[in-house]
């Protein structure tokens, strides 16, 4: 978990610096407010505090990269409230919730909490004497002009650079897809997660997205803006990759990856969301139980039991 949280500082700082006192004041009601919950429900249900153990912290963090750098502290805490409290502590806690928390918190937000969930400030990095403005995210404009006029904007291509670097409206989470691949590099190096999910997932979502393009360009974003917008790359590296809510074998966990994949791109081509990440990512940790009875390794040999043996 603290190894975790370490990978995920990078792209924390890069926002806090982009967006400035509302995304620290977001990263940490989040964070505190899901250590808070997660203490106060082990005490209720008498069960040992465990906060110590970092995951209450962790998903703190993921929650608060999943919202708005602006968002009401109503909204951070709510968020934390549905994270360990319906998404984790009544499933039975660390290791048993079915589904992510931190996304589960996202979705329930954004369902019942639109106009917040997708009121986006421009970047106004620390120093700069810029005042806040709201702003459209990329992912956002193009949805919003192929519904309006069957087509991308024109200036659409222009700021893949900011885009990769941290230069873009949008989530803490998706403001800096270099700090979040430093961050999962060294996931991969340090052997917390294997490169199973995430290449499977980012490499579905390159082959995909790049199908549609081809047939019609006008109208489908090229591979590059997939993959420096929105929320893919936190969602490839840092949550489909959660241990609890994945798939445990090497096929299995392929398997997630491409249908993450598969899933994310026709939500964001053809749903009525722009973003198709979390949904995708929990319609999938839906799926891994069912992954994993049928993509469970073969038995061979004998196995000794008493009263003998049995293949």
């Amino acid at each position: 978990m603290r190894q975790v949280i370490f990978a995920l500082l990078p792209a924390c700082a890069v926002a806090v610096y982009m967006f400035g006192l509302p995304a620290l004041v977001t990263l940490v009601l989040c964070t505190a407010g899901c250590i808070g919950f997660e203490a106060g429900c082990q005490k209720l249900m008498r069960r040992p505090v465990a906060i110590a153990d970092g995951s209450a912290a962790l998903t703190g963090i993921l929650l608060a990269m999943n919202l708005p750098p602006s968002s009401p502290w109503w909204l951070s805490l709510l968020g934390a409230f549905v994270a360990i409290v319906i998404a984790k502590q009544i499933y039975g806690g660390l290791g048993y919730n079915p589904f992510n928390p931190a996304l589960v918190a996202r979705v329930v937000l954004l369902i019942s909490f639109p106009v917040q969930m997708t009121t986006w400030t421009a970047p106004t990095p620390i120093g700069s004497g810029l005042d806040a403005v709201t702003t459209a995210t990329p992912l956002g404009r193009a949805k919003e002009a192929v519904m309006l006029h069957g087509a991308l904007p024109a200036d659409l291509p222009s700021g893949f650079l900011g885009s990769f670097l941290g230069d873009i409206g949008g989530c803490l989470g998706e403001v800096s897809v270099f700090a979040l691949l430093l961050g999962g590099l060294f996931l991969l190096w340090k052997r917390v997660i294997s490169w199973h999910i995430p290449v499977s997932f980012v490499g579905t979502v390159i082959v995909l997205s790049g199908i549609f393009w081809l047939v019609d360009p006008q109208r489908y974003p090229d591979p590059l803006f997939h993959l420096v917008t929105g929320g893919l790359m936190l969602g490839a590296f840092f949550m489909a990759t959660d241990m609890v809510t994945s798939p445990v074998t090497t096929k299995g966990m392929l398997v997630f990856g491409v249908g993450c994949g598969l899933l994310t791109v026709l939500i964001r081509l053809f749903g009525g969301y722009p973003e198709g990440v979390s949904f995708a990512i929990l319609l999938m940790n839906a799926a891994t139980p069912l992954i994993d009875r049928y993509l469970k390794p073969k038995k061979f040999g004998l196995v000794q039991e008493k009263g003998g043996a049995h293949a």
